[in-house]
């Protein structure tokens, strides 16, 4: 049986398109197969998530957008961090690692 596309764990999904954009400025339809990609198929964003985030994210300072052509000559709106999108990156990073140091230790001992 094939692997099944999993949910996002709730309040990640504004970290990914952080990520993603830390890599570079993209459209939505590419940040959404990046995240795709880099996760291996687990997780696949539809756009009735990655909208409402995107303006979530301009609202709080931590995206810019501008509109340019895309790779197939179409107009599309490209999105990139802001300095407060990157430090809210670096805060969500290491918040998510201790997060998940914490329940690699519960579930070790939870026996």
């Amino acid at each position: 049986m094939a692997d099944q596309p999993a949910g996002l764990v709730q309040g990640t999904l504004d970290m990914l398109i952080l990520k993603t954009l830390d890599l570079q400025p993209m459209h939505g339809w590419g940040i959404a197969q990046r995240i795709r990609q880099m996760s291996g198929g687990v997780f696949e964003i539809n756009p009735g998530s990655l909208f409402p985030a995107f303006r979530r994210l301009e609202r709080a300072s931590l995206l810019d957008c501008e509109w340019r052509t895309s790779e197939n000559n179409r107009r599309a709106k490209y999105y990139s961090l802001t300095k407060m999108g990157r430090r809210k990156l670096a805060t969500e990073t290491r918040e998510w690692g201790r997060q998940v140091a914490a329940i690699g230790k519960i579930l070790e001992s939870a026996s």
